[in-house]
């Protein structure tokens, strides 16, 4: 009988194994089927790109800090397996929060949301958080921001700061302040999006007078001569959103820099993405890798894949897996980055620090 090459490869039971490390079960299951399979594979693509010294960006989208992510990506960013955070502003909020010593409740989705708001209580699906202490981080942001005084700053530049000052009064490890120490660069395209912008802006409203001024064109290009002078680029994202499109157009800035002359731009060459976004509604989070090489964005024949599931689901699992399977030793050698930052006097270590501002009224 002639050999048929669709049938090469049979599906392996997954055997129960007692004492089974996480990365032992992923490895395993990259021989079953479905998301299981890409799951299991979805680690082979990470390890692949750390044993290539990829200079690894990371897209951080969705309620990931409330939904106890945070020490996560810190792990990751303290044991570089990322080099590059791209987030939305409200996980860097949220970051500062915990960061600070707050926290974040398990709830239900099944509430009384009036009663919640009566409360002065946030719901994000089933996680509560005291809406109070949120106003109180947004006016010690603006008060802070304000502080820094008159600057012309990249939102790179900007949380970099924010990370080395706030680390002179968190009470625990966060992304920002990990950042900072570990020299992994944060960008947030949509900053204004967050309540980091809205802290800034009630404080120009009061009369604090905030003086930053955000160069956002800095990050675009900034991001994208990352992405030039790498040996080759991978892109790890959790959900979609501004973060992966800002991600995703570093290999297409790329070449209208001077310093890409003479250099093969071709794409991203790894790429690894968990979500549950579906490509037929034509966003961007569900949209498919294959769609993304049709724009320079991703490399023909790049190695890549799609999980379909809760990131909360995966991204723990992915990261235990990591840790057992020892697989920062795969990496050879890790990025440095000499990126420009002025340095300004912290606010928060003058002898002054910032004060709790006082609780705002409840709503009526």
């Amino acid at each position: 009988m002639p050999h048929n090459p669709f049938l090469r490869e049979p599906v392996i039971p997954f055997e129960v194994k007692k004492g089974r490390t996480v990365g032992d079960t992923l490895k395993a299951m990259a021989d079953i089927s479905f998301q299981g399979r890409c799951l299991g594979r979805a680690l082979e693509v990470w390890q692949a790109a750390l044993r290539d010294n990829a200079t690894i960006f990371f897209g951080l989208a969705g309620a990931m800090v409330p939904a106890g992510m945070r020490r996560i990506i810190v792990w990751l960013i303290e044991h570089r397996y990322i080099d590059v955070l791209v987030s939305t502003g409200a996980n860097l909020f949220h970051d500062l929060h915990e960061t600070l010593g707050r926290k974040h409740y398990k709830g239900s989705a099944e509430v009384d949301d009036e009663a919640l708001r009566e409360k002065m209580v946030d719901r994000i699906y089933d996680t509560f958080a005291d809406e109070n202490e949120f106003r109180v981080l947004d006016g010690n942001i603006g008060h802070w921001a304000q502080k820094l005084g008159r600057h012309i700053l990249s939102t790179r530049q900007f949380l970099n700061i924010a990370g080395r000052h706030f680390a002179a009064v968190s009470k625990e490890k966060g992304i920002l302040v990990a950042a900072a120490e570990h020299g992994v660069p944060v960008y947030c395209p949509a900053l204004a999006d967050s309540s980091i912008a809205i802290g800034m802006v009630t404080d120009v409203e009061k009369g604090g007078g905030n003086k930053i001024i955000f160069d956002i064109m800095r990050d675009v290009r900034e991001s994208a001569e990352l992405a030039v002078n790498s040996k080759c680029t991978a892109v790890i994202y959790i959900g979609g959103g501004t973060p992966k499109n800002f991600i995703q157009q570093t290999e297409v800035t790329g070449p209208a820099l001077p310093e890409a002359r003479g250099k093969n731009m071709r794409g991203h060459r790894y790429a690894l993405q968990i979500t549950q976004d579906m490509p037929y509604w034509g966003g961007l989070s569900g949209c498919t890798f294959e769609e993304a090489v049709s724009w320079g964005k991703i490399q023909p024949g790049a190695r890549m894949q799609t999980v379909h599931c809760d990131a909360t689901i995966a991204l723990p699992l992915l990261a235990q897996a990591l840790a057992d399977t020892d697989s920062a030793k795969l990496r050879k050698r890790i990025p440095k980055f000499d990126l420009p930052t002025p340095e300004i006097p912290n606010p928060m270590k003058s002898g002054r620090p910032l004060p709790p501002l006082r609780q705002n009224a409840k709503a009526k």
